[in-house]
């Protein structure tokens, strides 16, 4: 039998061992009252993480020069916005620039012109929502963040109900809560807004309304740059659809998904007057090129000829095997066409790059395969259940903690 579901929807599978379920809305309660319970301990494990690397850069002796946090307050949410989050605070503030010099670097210096490296919709949400939110706009993307996060685990629950049953929704919602990369849903990061419109997507592309896929898709591709997932996903099902039923408006997705991605690019050209300029500073600001799997390779050969000795090399290795054993168990439940379209070209998109290679922030963004895991989870396995949650929580405040402390990038 085939381990590929096609695209075709499947009946809700809300049944009991022992015959039809008689509660249904009952049970459904019960799993998000589960599931946004396991999100908020989620987003304290993530402030712990977080407050525990504010600290530890506050007493470090090696940066005695360094500015330190006027109160713990802003110490924590300069954490939650540093890295990718001060240069989408940037387009907040100044939008993007106007020339890239020659040479750019990722220096946060005057011109800050590398903020063009990143895409739009994330910061263009946040610059909307800044006015009615009280504080600064760093208060603002983190609201964003945390009201886009919510809303994800709600939904990839009831994709997790409609596909795999109650009990799988219950728990792919304490998984993705306490998945280690999940604490992009805490940062000023543009996960968030990826991840909510590419469920959206893949939803509608499991029910064929092609229109609702193209036009989530369009608006995924200009959240982040592995958006372009989507394309494949839309295209990939609609070329099924068109073979198994000569169903021609399926091409409808995959025509409009590209739009974000190719308007950002046309965009930038205007703005900036160089055509390609966002490939350009990825290379010079970013030294990014491609590897293929190289760098991934390289960094567990490194793990295991010196164990523990590199953060970076242990979160490579942790992600890999991590998504080793996702993957088996999409292929045991057998997990729909576009959910494994979209895996896969996240999970490319993961191990091509030269420089940072397989996180777990990456490998959060292919959450269908986490919702695999929740279908794929047998209720006897209660004990096994706890353990796992207790790993998923204690490396979610470990991530949060070396990205912060050490700049191990998760």
């Amino acid at each position: 039998m085939s381990h590929v579901v096609s695209a075709t929807p499947e009946a809700p599978t809300d049944l009991v061992e022992n015959g039809a379920d008689t509660d249904p809305k009952g049970r459904w309660r019960h799993a998000l009252a589960w599931g946004f319970a396991t999100f908020a301990l989620s987003r304290i494990m993530v402030l712990v993480g977080t407050a525990l690397a504010v600290t530890a850069q506050a007493v470090d002796p090696k940066n005695p020069g360094k500015p330190r946090p006027s109160n713990a307050y802003k110490g924590i949410v300069d954490g939650l916005t540093s890295w990718d989050g001060r240069w989408y605070l940037e387009i907040v503030r100044r939008s993007y620039p106007s020339y890239v010099q020659p040479n750019v670097t990722y220096s946060f210096d005057d011109t800050r012109a590398a903020r063009a490296a990143f895409f739009p919709l994330y910061p263009s949400i946040v610059r909307i929502l800044d006015p009615v939110i009280p504080q600064h706009d760093s208060a603002a993307s983190l609201v964003v963040s945390m009201l886009f996060g919510v809303g994800f685990v709600y939904l990839i629950g009831q994709l997790a109900r409609r596909v795999y049953g109650i009990e799988a929704a219950r728990r792919s919602m304490m998984l993705v809560s306490l998945f280690p990369g999940s604490f992009v849903l805490s940062y000023a990061y543009s996960e968030c807004v990826l991840v909510v419109l590419a469920l959206l997507c893949l939803w509608a592309l499991r029910d064929q309304r092609w229109l609702l896929a193209g036009l989530a898709g369009a608006l995924a591709t200009s959240a982040r740059p592995n958006g372009i997932a989507l394309i494949v996903a839309c295209g990939i099902t609609a070329l099924d659809a068109v073979i198994r039923r000569r169903e021609w408006k399926a091409l409808i997705a995959p025509l409009l998904a590209p739009i974000g991605f190719v308007g950002f690019h046309l965009y930038l050209w205007r703005k900036t007057g160089e055509f390609g300029v966002w490939f350009r500073i990825q290379r010079e600001a970013w030294d990014e090129g491609y590897s293929f799997g190289g760098t991934a390779i390289e960094g567990i050969v490194d793990f295991f000829a010196k164990p523990l000795s590199s953060p970076a090399d242990s979160i490579t290795v942790f992600t890999i095997a991590l998504m080793v054993a996702m993957l088996v168990a999409a292929y045991k439940v057998g997990m729909p066409l576009p959910m494994w379209a979209y895996s896969i070209s996240v999970l490319v998109l993961m191990l091509i790059p030269d420089t940072v290679t397989a996180r777990p922030r990456f490998l959060f963004t292919a959450f269908p395969l986490i919702i695999a895991v929740g279908g794929w989870w047998k209720e006897r396995w209660n004990e096994q259940w706890a353990i796992t949650l207790a790993i998923s929580g204690s490396a979610l405040m470990a991530v949060a903690g070396l990205y912060g402390g050490y700049g191990a990038i998760p």
